[in-house]
């Protein structure tokens, strides 16, 4: 995965290109998926735990030492010049995950990824008039 895309300048994949690249990153959350791509000056940036992973060096050791990565979907990219949003869901052994994340591209290459968890929660009965169930 990282050969085909070691060259390329992400800043200039449109959203269906994104797309492709990052489920094609997701099915492959090993020790190397992802390094050429990423800046190396790279963060991943965890809000929730307070967590920072500093350096695309570190993200590599990181996802290697990772026993059983979750898999992963993603549900819906945005492309903008500089940055992707992209709404995925991780499963980890049966417990879905939804969460946010927002990479900033910079000289080609990832160069931030700021990840927003969300918990599911009960919905409260006095608004039901108003909404319809999703399936999560």
């Amino acid at each position: 995965m990282d050969e085909q895309y070691q060259a390329a300048n992400l800043e200039e994949m449109d959203e269906q290109q994104v797309r492709s690249f990052l489920i094609e990153l997701m099915s492959d959350l090993g020790a190397k998926s992802g390094y050429a791509v990423r800046h190396e000056d790279f963060a991943l940036e965890l809000p929730q735990s307070g967590e920072r992973i500093r350096g695309r060096e570190n993200m590599r050791q990181f996802q290697g030492a990772y026993t059983s990565p979750p898999t992963m979907r993603l549900h819906r990219v945005v492309v903008r010049p500089g940055l992707w949003l992209a709404e995925i869901i991780s499963n980890y052994g049966g417990q879905e995950v939804h969460y946010v994340s927002i990479v900033e591209l910079k000289d080609g290459k990832m160069w931030r990824d700021t990840r927003y968890y969300a918990e599911p929660f009960e919905a409260p009965e006095w608004r039901a008039q108003w909404v319809e169930r999703m399936e999560p």
